[in-house]
């Protein structure tokens, strides 16, 4: 079965949404941060830790992780800055 959606993965970052980590203090001082961008296409690339193995054996009942997929976990004040740049529809 084909998928609807699928990543491209030439499109290229385009704007950061919201803040930066530093600019947030999430950064605890180093370069490798949480981050949340648009990309040239139009879709949402998010930095952040991987915790698939953690959330793996206790997602919501119809949620799965394919196998080219990954739980990406980012500090809430970063999805909370990055509000205002998302657009409603």
């Amino acid at each position: 079965m084909a998928r609807r959606w699928e990543a491209d993965s030439a499109a290229d970052f385009a704007r950061r949404l919201g803040r930066s980590a530093a600019e947030l203090g999430e950064s605890g001082g180093t370069t490798t941060c949480p981050d949340v961008w648009e990309l040239s296409n139009g879709d949402v690339a998010v930095i952040g830790r991987d915790l698939t193995d953690a959330y793996t054996g206790r997602l919501p009942e119809g949620v799965s992780v394919g196998e080219d997929e990954r739980v990406v976990i980012i500090p809430r004040s970063m999805i909370v800055a990055a509000k205002p740049d998302i657009p409603d529809a």
